[in-house]
């Protein structure tokens, strides 16, 4: 009897275990991350509409919890696993300052076991903050009065226990660095001219959402640096917040203020492409397995040119040290990886979106933001129903039967009323699926959902076989009924698309910052991912492009040749890559 007990014992330990891997292993997470973003406080970026808006930001591991800090937010997130995060509003404005500075573009640091903030100013008497517990929201005084006035800055301490601050904002003025003392935070010797921007070479760099405004100089900001291998990774955002291609560019030094040169690869954090575009001016930190993440800032940029979201990406250093972020697939499903991996950047799920440009009904419509504009790719673009009416609702037909693993809803903020951060907010609504669009089953309830999601993202428990797929409103938390993004997951259960078997590129002469790319149109594709890099074996950055093809790239370094590659895309699947061509 013992044995026999002992026995089943050991066979339910290996059960759980079993069970509990395997629920770790389907754990995943879908960009912009689901954070209840505040509205922005400012009266005077709000001409076009309320909206919700954040940049600039940073994630610290600190005492084994992850803190996410960024641009006007009266508090922070922390979280235990990097997907769902709880807001703190913060207790550390001292008096007299709310008005001043909202921690914009904050710096947060973790040096002899406290973890510190600063925010940007231009000003001499602004204070560090410091807490050894700020899950409690415990905070004190480190530096009254930091005698830098820093905007956008980072702190970075070395292996040496030597502190030094990096900082910039301009399209006129570089990224600057000096060193600080770590017990004081008084300054030591002079401020250095570190990193400018080299538009003139990187095609990226240039101003304008398809980097074509002559009148005006693009911005370099948002200095971060992260150290390996001996070496010292300045990265930097650029060119302008507003636009699909804000992007971080990274410079590489044997000491901590230089001198940078540019790495090859560049920009290192690039997402032009997809519903959710822009990963520029963002922080590089190691989760608790010690694999390496990039977060970062989205462009929606529709109410406001400062109205904007947060990504975050696997990343790396390869075998030669060259430093990349993994934007593939970005906007879709991915694996969150729950031990250290050395290829934790893999970890695109390979769940499809079904409903790209499907057929779609609803509710109601407001001019302006018809009901297409929810299965359309664009966060800029959104339906809206005409009220913010309990049962309101759209519904979308995948085209056939499909295996559904996930949906995200994204909210918009059509006629919107509020300012900063409100209090006590929620979304409520329920999803239904049908196999025939008359028979409808509950799918989702989130009917008692007290918590604000505005870009919620539902893993299902199990894939769902069927063809329709409705979204009904229980309650907004301000505005109407509003979609930017009704973005169903999962696989087509039909063959995937036949490769592209041809890949021209026009580089000419006059100038080598741009190429036009073009392919032959397949027949059974939505989408196109198109590769490019420095070798055949560093295609690091990747452009989601759909119904199109062809593209006109202007990002490159006029000064080295690049490889490309390209890949097709349908809701069964990827296919191969093509071969990567050279083009010098």
């Amino acid at each position: 009897m013992k044995i026999f007990i002992r026995v089943f014992y050991t066979f339910c330990i290996f059960f759980y275990a079993a069970h509990l891997s395997a629920q770790e292993k389907s754990t995943t997470y879908c960009n912009p991350v689901n954070l209840d973003y505040g509205y922005t406080p400012l009266e005077n970026l709000s001409k076009w509409g309320r909206h919700r808006a954040t940049a600039d930001p940073v994630i610290r591991l600190y005492k084994n919890v992850y803190y996410l800090f960024s641009t006007n937010q009266v508090g922070y997130w922390w979280s235990d696993d990097m997907r769902k995060w709880h807001f703190i509003n913060r207790s550390f404005l001292l008096p007299g300052l709310e008005n001043r500075n909202d921690l914009n573009a904050p710096a947060v640091f973790v040096m002899d076991d406290v973890l510190y903030v600063y925010g940007s100013s231009h000003t001499k008497d602004f204070p560090i903050w410091k807490s050894t517990n700020p899950k409690e929201n415990v905070w004190e005084v480190a530096k009254e009065k930091f005698q830098v006035g820093a905007w956008d800055p980072d702190f970075f301490e070395d292996d040496d226990g030597r502190l030094y601050c990096y900082w910039g904002s301009s399209n006129v003025y570089p990224i600057y660095g000096i060193e600080i003392n770590p017990k004081t935070f008084d300054p030591i010797g002079e401020q250095r001219e570190l990193l400018a921007l080299k538009s003139y070479r990187f095609g990226w760099q240039r101003f304008g959402e398809y980097l074509d405004n002559i009148f005006l100089d693009a911005f370099i900001e948002g200095a971060f640096m992260t150290k390996h291998n001996g070496k010292y990774y300045l990265q930097y955002g650029a060119p302008a917040t507003e636009f699909s291609g804000y992007a971080d560019g990274v410079a590489v030094s044997k000491s901590p203020l230089g001198n940078f040169e540019d790495q090859a690869h560049n920009p290192v954090s690039y997402k032009p492409g997809g519903f959710s575009r822009g990963a520029g001016h963002g922080g590089t930190y190691q989760d608790r397995y010690n694999n390496w993440w990039h977060v970062s800032t989205s462009v929606v940029s529709v109410k406001n040119n400062f109205e904007r979201r947060i990504g975050v990406w696997p990343a790396g250093f390869d075998k030669d040290d060259v430093f990349f972020v993994n934007t593939y697939m970005g906007d879709y499903p991915h694996y969150m990886p729950e031990a250290s991996k050395p290829t934790h950047f893999e970890t695109f799920t390979g769940w499809m979106l079904l409903n790209y440009n499907k057929p779609v009904k609803v509710s109601s419509s407001i001019s302006g933001h018809s009901a297409n504009d929810a299965v359309d790719e664009s966060i800029k673009t959104y339906w809206s129903a005409a009220t913010t009416n309990k049962g309101e609702w759209i519904e979308t037909d995948l085209g056939k039967i499909s295996e559904v693993r996930a949906i995200q809803i994204n909210f918009a903020d059509e006629q919107a009323d509020t300012l900063g951060k409100m209090q006590n907010a929620y979304h409520q609504y329920k999803i239904y699926h049908s196999e025939d669009g008359k028979k409808w089953h509950l799918l989702i309830d989130k009917s008692q959902n007290k918590t604000d999601v505005p870009h919620d993202y539902v893993e299902l428990s199990k894939p769902v076989k069927t063809r329709f797929i409705k979204l009904e409103n229980g309650h907004v938390p301000s505005g109407f009924f509003a979609i930017s993004g009704l973005r169903v997951f999962g696989n087509g259960l039909g063959k995937k698309p036949k490769p592209v078997d041809e890949l021209v590129v026009f580089r000419t002469e006059k100038d080598k910052r741009d190429a036009w790319i073009k392919w032959p149109q397949s027949s059974d594709a939505y989408a196109y991912n198109l590769f490019f890099g420095i070798a055949p074996d560093k295609l690091y950055n990747s452009i989601l492009v759909y119904g199109n093809n062809q593209y006109f790239f202007k990002g490159m370094d006029s000064r080295i040749p690049y490889y490309f590659s390209i890949e097709t895309i349908n809701e069964n699947g990827i296919s191969e890559r093509s071969n990567p061509i050279k083009v010098d």
